[in-house]
């Protein structure tokens, strides 16, 4: 068990995490928000990367021990890179090293966690001649290695086309479920996809954190869609989801509290819980 309790953090006047209460344990867990809602903070902070100015963050009711933890802790952030001139292969081992791994246990690692994301047959190809979908699972290589008790994972599939966003989200399936692992994502689909739970963030505050079962029922009754020949313009207290053209109609689906006129209910999903939980805290 993981407990972030009342996590604050400021960057000269601005606010960036405002009492951070989160509590997690093994599985996969999503934290989606806009950007800038302060999730890459908070993902550095549990990395120890940054420090919190206020709160605290237990382990099995333990105080968060930054040297120890540093062990027991894989880490892919936002923005990664790795010398382009070394292969994958290299680039692994030296990872290794600068985590401590006896170098007896180097060569093994390294061949696991090639395995563990599909990449053996890239290990002696150039940093730099890798795809962008190459890149993060490196990324994910490199943060696997000495088996990591808790895997954090900022933006995974950033950058990423639709293909290597669905390849991607299989790999995060395989090697995240048998682990503490924690995932920030401003793309909801991802999260939806392969998360157990979820923790809606914005502007530095929780809004809700919870299973699909317990977010999808935040929305439920809510959720609707209008048909018409031309493009509707809503009232306030309703919020458009999505709108598209099929054929010569023009399809919105919307959020309201009330039933709407001229509208059929439709089944909920992640997306409008989360456009829901932000629109209503903007409105506060």
């Amino acid at each position: 068990m993981i407990q972030l309790e009342n996590i604050c953090k400021k960057f000269g006047k601005k606010t960036v995490l405002n009492n951070v209460s989160i509590s997690f344990q093994e599985g996969i867990y999503g934290l989606i928000g806009q950007n800038g809602a302060g999730k890459t903070t908070l993902m550095r902070i549990l990395a120890t990367v940054l420090q919190a100015d206020s709160g605290n963050i237990l382990i099995d009711d333990q105080t968060y021990d930054t040297r120890r933890m540093r062990k027991e802790i894989g880490y892919l952030p936002q923005h990664f890179s790795m010398y382009r001139g070394l292969s994958v292969e290299e680039s692994l081992s030296h990872i290794a090293l600068l985590k401590e791994i006896n170098n007896a246990d180097i060569s093994n690692e390294v061949d696991k966690v090639l395995d563990d994301v599909n990449l053996n047959e890239k290990r002696k190809s150039l940093v730099g001649n890798l795809s962008g979908g190459m890149l993060r699972r490196l990324g994910i290589a490199q943060a696997l290695l000495g088996e990591p008790k808790l895997l954090i994972l900022d933006e995974p599939t950033v950058g990423l086309d639709p293909e290597e966003r669905l390849n991607f989200r299989g790999l995060l399936l395989n090697i995240g479920s048998s682990r503490t692992t924690f995932i920030s994502t401003h793309i909801v689909e991802d999260a939806e996809a392969v998360c157990d739970n979820v923790v809606v963030l914005s502007d530095g505050e929780v809004l809700a954190q919870g299973t699909h079962s317990e977010l999808l029922s935040i929305v439920k009754g809510k959720v609707w869609e209008c048909r018409s020949e031309n493009k509707i313009s809503f009232d306030n207290n309703v919020w458009v989801v999505s709108q598209k053209k099929q054929d010569n109609y023009f399809i919105s689906r919307v959020i309201c509290e009330d039933a709407l006129d001229n509208g059929r209910q439709v089944a909920e999903n992640l997306e409008d819980s989360y456009i829901y939980l932000i629109k209503k805290a903007e409105n506060l």
